[in-house]
């Protein structure tokens, strides 16, 4: 059961127009390493968890990647305000604007589709924290890149917030893998 609490998790207030910067940024909304996918892997996974303590972790960051997803669709939303056809054109996002005009919708930053085949789940709770692990590095890298790609102090700020949310949701995980090996005493 989610309480939905009706604030971003960090302040965002974008007032620059950077389509580019918004089409890289669908990266987080709809790729492969997105805030999207990492909920729904999360969520998934927590019920292959051997005990209540890998439930319980899987179920509060698969929440939090939720609250992620929905200030990257904010960031979007902004970075895109106001923009013309013909702007969105000279930003190789026609294709998009065709599809769902200035609508957010789950793609990646090259226009591919969000999939189910990106959510993760073996039914090994090794095989998955493992691979939880290595996705939280992915989407550290994707923030460091769209970091990267901006000057803005108004993104660079919750993209900031967002990368670092990545290290700590990477060492909770190493925790539990940790916790899990010496519990069970198997790698």
């Amino acid at each position: 059961m989610w309480k939905y609490v009706k604030k971003l998790e960090y302040p965002i207030n974008i007032t620059k127009k950077d389509l580019k910067l918004a089409k890289s940024m669908m990266a987080q909304y709809g790729g492969p390493d997105s805030e999207l996918g990492a909920a729904l892997r999360y969520l998934n996974q927590r019920y292959t968890m051997p005990d209540e303590k890998g439930y319980a972790l899987l179920t509060d960051i698969g929440t939090e990647e939720m609250a992620h997803w929905e200030m990257i669709a904010t960031m979007i939303q902004q970075l895109m305000k106001g923009a013309t056809i013909e702007e969105l054109k000279a930003n190789g996002l026609s294709g998009y604007y065709t599809q769902h005009d200035h609508a957010n919708f789950p793609i990646d930053a090259s226009g591919v589709p969000f999939t189910t085949a990106y959510i993760e789940a073996t039914g090994d709770y090794r095989a998955d924290l493992e691979s939880d692990m290595a996705a939280e590095q992915r989407a550290r890298v994707t923030y460091e890149k769209l970091i990267n790609q901006t000057n803005d102090p108004d993104v660079i700020a919750p993209l900031t917030f967002l990368r670092q949310r990545e290290v700590v949701h990477y060492n909770r995980f190493k925790e539990l893998r940790d916790y899990y090996l010496n519990k069970f005493n198997k790698i």
